[in-house]
């Protein structure tokens, strides 16, 4: 997969979560708001991968990378080259803050969970939100 077919997942996923939370389905809304974060993080790691020269800049970088299939949220950012970034915006913006440490509770084995419609409104406002949300902040770095 490429970075733009990542970036439409993620984008879809965003649509299918909000319709499913109309249709009052809230754990595939949960489940699909932490995929669109985990679509547009690797949408960024490939990114990072054709624009930095992390691959020569580090040489532990392709025995980390061999971790790129994960679906751990916090190991994506890593890898795509955002924690010092992602940081600071955090330091300086505690709602996105905020929207982070909800974002990155989500689990991929989700899907095999009940989920409430609190948890489910609750990531979607965390990934969705407009200035603040994490997928906004993901957006503008892919």
């Amino acid at each position: 997969m490429d970075r733009k077919r990542f970036q439409a997942l993620a984008k879809a996923r965003l649509k299918d979560a909000k319709a499913l939370l109309g249709r009052k389905r809230w754990s595939g809304a949960y489940y699909f708001c932490g995929y669109v974060v985990e679509c547009a993080l690797k949408s960024c790691l490939l990114r990072h991968l054709g624009e930095s020269g992390a691959v020569f800049g580090d040489q532990d970088y392709l025995k980390k990378l061999a971790g790129c299939w994960t679906h751990d949220l916090v190991r994506l950012v890593n890898l795509a080259g955002l924690d010092a970034e992602f940081g600071a915006a955090r330091g300086a913006n505690a709602a996105l803050n905020d929207f982070w440490t909800v974002t990155k509770e989500w689990e991929e084995t989700s899907r095999y969970e009940e989920k409430t419609e609190a948890e489910a409104k609750r990531l979607y406002e965390a990934v969705s939100h407009n200035p603040d949300g994490v997928f906004r902040w993901i957006q503008s770095r892919w």
